[in-house]
């Protein structure tokens, strides 16, 4: 079985947010290795990736989970900015979004709505990796 997990580069986001996409980018990806180790070797020239979040045990490919991904979310063109280098399943995900599926997953439980939203990068990541398992 495989993990879906996502990264976040700090210097990839801060470029990101200086070019007008979002300070809201992140690496989506699925590995049968540890995460640990395919997150050492980096993305689109940065070093400096971190684990946000995982889910183990997926039967899932990683086209696949971007893929899916991408119906909801905007995927980065690889094609477009050189600087990520032809690296796939990086998206910029819209706090709009996130903050509706929030909103929505917590009536559905039976919550009642509370303060406003504030999304933290651990909620970015969850909210990727459902958008990809669904």
């Amino acid at each position: 079985m495989a993990t879906i997990f996502v990264a976040r580069s700090a210097r990839l986001s801060d470029w990101a947010s200086d070019v007008g996409l979002s300070k809201h980018i992140f690496k989506l990806a699925v590995t049968d290795e540890p995460v640990e180790d395919v997150i050492g070797r980096g993305w689109a020239g940065e070093t400096d990736w971190t684990l946000v979040r995982k889910q183990d045990g997926i039967d899932l490919d990683e086209a696949a989970a971007i893929e899916r991904a991408a119906r909801k979310e905007k995927m980065v063109d690889p094609t477009y900015y050189p600087r990520i280098k032809g690296t796939k399943g990086i998206f910029k995900v819209s706090p709009t979004n996130l903050q509706n599926h929030i909103l929505v997953s917590r009536v559905m439980a039976g919550e009642e709505e509370r303060a406003p939203i504030k999304p933290k990068t651990a909620d970015f990541a969850a909210y990727l990796i459902h958008c990809a398992l669904r």
